[in-house]
């Protein structure tokens, strides 16, 4: 089960969800409700080995709202995965990180310039982030997205591999090729889509930005 909070700060030129941008367009949810969801499911993550996701926009925007759906669903002993920018971490108290079972960690670039022309916002919140969930041994997958001409430059990618390879506790790097799925939001929401007509990255390319990662030992997908 995926649950998609409202609100975010960064301004991803790929996003595919700009309509969660805003917290103030998300509907109003108790706790309580969610939880009850998740209890029907109960049977189904238990024979799957599945859970829930909590993902957004930036869940850490609301992670008072956070830490007490994943205290409550850890103690119903289900999977919890939060899936973040890492941009909000200092938000995300040491209770919290002690009930996720995953982070799916968005390493955006690994050069400062590059990740301010890519979000709006600053790398080291990120870095800061990575850190903390390492020394605490949170398993982490992290996931960059492959935009050329934005984020394929060669010394972007060794940056963003130099970064995680430091980090012990990742069990995978995903290379997710960049796709126009999201225009339609865009053009629905009359943003202007600074990426309208960006091909996608050709099989070479993608094989070229694994290897980087590969070779500093990481299991890449």
């Amino acid at each position: 089960m995926t649950l998609f909070l409202a609100g975010c700060p960064l301004r991803c030129q790929y996003c595919h969800n700009p309509d969660t941008w805003r917290q103030r367009d998300g509907e109003l949810t108790a706790i309580d409700d969610i939880l009850a969801r998740i209890r029907r499911y109960l049977p189904v993550f238990h024979a799957t080995g599945g859970g829930l996701t909590i993902s957004g926009g930036e869940p850490l925007q609301q992670a008072a709202f956070v830490t007490r759906l994943a205290r409550a669903a850890a103690e119903l002993g289900v999977h919890v995965a939060l899936d973040t920018s890492g941009n909000l971490g200092r938000a995300a108290s040491d209770g919290l990180l002690d009930d996720l079972s995953l982070v799916l960690l968005d390493v955006k670039s690994g050069l400062p310039e590059t990740y301010r022309e890519v979000t709006g916002r600053e790398l080291q919140p990120t870095l800061d982030f990575g850190d903390r969930l390492a020394a605490r041994g949170v398993p982490v997958w992290v996931r960059f997205v492959l935009v050329p001409g934005l984020t394929d430059a060669r010394e972007n990618v060794d940056a963003v591999a130099d970064i995680v390879a430091r980090w012990s506790n990742v069990q995978r790097v995903e290379v997710l090729p960049f796709h126009q799925m999201g225009t339609s939001k865009w053009e629905r929401l009359g943003i202007p889509y600074p990426l309208a007509g960006r091909e996608t990255p050709d099989a070479d390319l993608v094989a070229r930005v694994r290897a980087q990662f590969a070779a500093r030992g990481l299991t890449v997908y």
